[in-house]
């Protein structure tokens, strides 16, 4: 048996972490293909994936945080990012709190869909608890569970027990309208079972699992959509796999080995319930008595799907669920300390956005529509799918501006904002989302490249053909969106946009935040780089005047073209200077700019 955590610390949660995110990996289809509740969307596990994902992403990143560096910024570093070139001399490890609170925070940021983001608010729950228990050498937080006053600590069987409490009512609190027969009944009867038993954090955790399983077994007595369709709750299974986890961590041993798959679906006249499943358009219809019908509650519900992370207080949180809960259902709103992630059915997604804009201030928006030509929404009876595009651009894009450019050109992007590159599930989620037979893949970041690589190949293995461009810059992947041709052959379309690509120098403008060494030499904070194809190469006080040195620098070795694209801090004057320059001093070069919005660099320049 594989080594095993003895003890409820910082490596059992990044354990359980990784342990977790495999086994959603094994199931997302699974839970995908029984999704029917509230929305038959088929996206569940999908959304599970992508939340504990970044769940797992947090923890690891608190432990690289943990290693302990010497050197300076070298050759490589970016001293506009903070990026720094060193060596490892050692390695410390992170508290059980500072693990904790990093799973809870990763979740938060990242929750996708209804069962996503309660399941963000169950590990929420989970680290109050056990970063309390953490900083106070195992204090109960207010609740003794059997322990005397005079006891000073808990046992780690205890603080979880404590905690898969903890997490099971504040996810309770957390939906606007709970019903039962979906994970919150699956994680209530998880809580109960754990608190009924003694023992280690194996002991616990397997009794958890076990409640959890029972209960989700008995999820279509409770909710007739389940019933109709001969499933159970697909975020209720998505639950069980992150607890099967769980006592995996404290027994090397996964409770569910063998029999998950096997039992977690009822059946309906003698029919499995998944292989009775069939799906038009993304949604499950399943056949009842001979009868298909849709397993959705109702084709009247609301038309979009609206989420976003939200900074605001407390107070103004409260006015907001008022609000949102009269506007739509499935409304469940976690978070806590200033940051909150918002999800809510409406028909009118504006004024959800509003809301938020009201009470806070909301970012990472996204807006999912339940219509006709989308995968969320059924067609009529006999339907056939949606037919595939033959082929498809995906791209990861560093602003709004930039995004609506590339959709424009008729490519699905991934937006990247500054300080939070994609996942390679969101890039995988945009390659289904683009719907087609053969996808052209175009990272436009260097450090995306092991990224979109494993992104491409887990799309391979879903049967789409990605060819993946390393495009290092937004502006490179402009050239190879603007020779794009998907009537040709695919070989010979990637071959001209990885040409069109390869021939685009890139620069960008940017500030320094700290005083690090650079190619060009010592920065300081505030001053203005200029880096070339990713070293800094000008160093200077002034943006328009940095930006014009870069420009004659790569136009130096010629071009044909030059694009300019303008960040929000960028001067207003900026590119009307650079326009001017290459007019006057560059013969037959044209110059077109375009505004990325908040991208993170001031501006980003690309000559072919």
């Amino acid at each position: 048996m594989p080594q095993v955590p003895q003890t409820l610390d910082a490596l059992a949660v990044r354990t359980w972490c990784g342990l977790a995110l495999e086994a959603l990996g094994r199931a997302r289809e699974e839970i995908d293909a029984i999704n029917v509740y509230p929305v038959a969307d088929g996206d569940t596990g999908t959304n599970l994936y992508l939340t504990v994902e970044s769940a797992a992403a947090a923890v690891e990143a608190v432990f690289a945080g943990y290693e302990t560096v010497t050197g300076v910024v070298g050759p490589t570093g970016s001293a506009a990012s903070g990026a720094v070139s060193t060596e490892v001399t050692g390695a410390g490890l992170p508290t059980l709190a500072d693990a904790v609170r990093a799973m809870a925070h990763g979740a938060l940021i990242g929750a996708r869909g209804n069962s996503g983001t309660i399941l963000a608010q169950l590990l929420r729950g989970m680290a109050q608890v056990l970063a309390a228990d953490g900083e106070a050498d195992g204090a109960a937080g207010g609740e003794t569970d059997g322990a005397t006053d005079g006891e000073s600590a808990h046992t780690d069987g205890q603080a979880l027990r404590l905690a898969l409490r903890q997490a099971a009512d504040s996810a309770r609190e957390a939906v606007a309208h709970p019903v039962e027969g979906t994970v919150l009944t699956v994680a209530t009867a998880a809580a109960e079972a754990a608190t009924g038993t003694e023992g280690d954090c194996g002991t616990v955790a397997c009794a958890a699992y076990e409640g959890a399983r029972a209960a989700l077994m008995a999820t279509p007595g409770q909710l007739a959509v389940l019933e109709r369709a001969g499933v159970v709750d697909a975020g209720g299974r998505g639950l069980l796999a992150v607890l099967a986890a769980l006592a995996e961590t404290f027994t090397g041993e996964s409770p569910g080995a063998g029999r998950v798959a096997g039992e977690v679906h009822t059946r309906v006249n003698g029919m499995d319930g998944v292989s009775g499943v069939d799906r038009v358009d993304g949604v499950a219809r399943v056949d009842v008595n001979g009868v298909c019908v849709d397993s959705r509650p109702g084709e009247e519900g609301p038309a979009f799907e609206v989420t976003y992370l939200l900074e605001a207080e407390d107070a103004d949180v409260a006015r907001l669920r008022a609000r949102l809960d009269r506007l739509g259902n499935s409304l469940v709103v976690v978070g806590g300390d200033g940051l909150w992630n918002v999800h809510v059915h409406a028909d009118d997604a504006g004024a959800a956005v509003e809301a938020g804009v009201e009470a806070g201030r909301p970012y990472r928006i996204r807006i999912t529509h339940f219509g006709l030509d989308d995968a969320h929404t059924a067609g009529a009876a006999g339907r056939p799918p949606r037919e595939r595009a033959q082929r498809a651009v995906v791209a990861v894009v560093p602003g709004e501006g930039l995004a609506g450019l590339y959709a424009e050109a008729g490519a699905t992007t991934v937006l990247a904002r500054p300080g939070e590159p994609p996942a390679s599930g969101e890039l995988v989620e945009a390659v289904r989302r683009a719907h087609a037979r053969e996808v052209v893949l175009l990272p436009n970041d260097a450090d995306l490249r092991h990224t979109a690589a494993a992104a491409a190949e887990q799309a391979r293995t879903e049967g789409v053909r990605v060819a993946l461009i390393p495009t290092r810059s937004a502006v490179q992947g402009i050239a190879a969106l603007a020779v794009h041709e998907p009537e040709r052959r695919f070989d010979e379309d990637v071959v001209a946009m990885t040409s069109a690509a390869g021939a685009t120098r890139y620069a960008e403008v940017a500030v320094a935040e700290r005083q690090s060494w650079t190619m060009a030499g010592i920065c300081q904070a505030g001053d203005v780089l200029g880096l070339i194809d990713g070293d800094v190469a000008v160093i200077g006080s002034d943006i328009t005047a940095t930006a014009e040195t870069v420009l004659d620098r790569m136009l130096a070795a010629g071009g044909e073209m030059v694009t300019l694209v303008l960040g929000d801090d960028a001067p207003g004057s900026i590119a009307a200077h650079l326009e001017a320059r290459v007019r006057e001093s560059y013969l037959a070069v044209d110059t077109v700019a375009y505004r990325g919005g908040r991208q993170g660099a001031l501006l980003l320049i690309g000559v072919e």
